[in-house]
């Protein structure tokens, strides 16, 4: 006898959590609602204006790049 539909579309998930995988559900904003784009924009200025007013941004991100090239070039040098 063959398989009911329900069995066949439930072989496809039950295959991948045997393969050690689990689905999951994710909510991202709608990039079609009204008003999606200048909310982006609002946000925006607001995180502008507080990177303008950090003066010390400038530098932390500098080291953070520089801290991330050392790591590099170690990890680079450990693997030849």
């Amino acid at each position: 006898m063959p398989a009911s539909i329900n069995q066949r579309v439930r072989k496809r998930p039950d295959a991948l959590r045997a393969a050690g995988l689990r689905p999951v559900q994710i909510w991202v904003p709608d990039t079609r609602r009204p008003g999606f784009a200048e909310e982006c924009r609002r946000q925006s200025m607001i995180v502008a204006s507080a990177d303008a007013e950090d003066h010390g941004l400038g530098g932390f991100l500098d080291a953070a790049l520089s801290d991330l090239a050392d790591r590099d070039e170690r990890s680079s040098v450990a693997l030849s």
